[in-house]
């Protein structure tokens, strides 16, 4: 049984040294602080740069032998990036 989650987010050497953003990986545990889950954000680069908390991305989530058990889609949900006239869903 999972009755509580804590969600680590692993930064990238490159990312923490250049200040640039990569994909984001986290891994998923339980409070024994277990891995039960990893997840990864796949999206482009321009998208994390210019749309930032806007931009649309895809989470795959996989169990700890990398079945993935859970995809979470977010697409864009405007016409531009700089005039965000919906409010975004996943």
């Amino acid at each position: 049984q999972l009755d509580q989650i804590i969600i680590h987010q692993q930064v990238e050497l490159l990312e923490a040294i250049l200040g640039t953003e990569t994909s984001s990986k986290y891994e998923i545990k339980n409070r024994l602080g277990q891995r039960v889950y990893f997840a990864v954000e796949e999206n482009g680069c321009f998208d994390r740069k210019l749309c930032s908390p806007l931009r649309a991305f895809t989470i795959s989530i996989a169990d700890n032998a990398g079945r993935e058990v859970i995809r979470v889609i977010r697409p864009l949900r405007c016409t531009s990036c700089c005039f965000p006239c919906f409010l975004q869903e996943v």
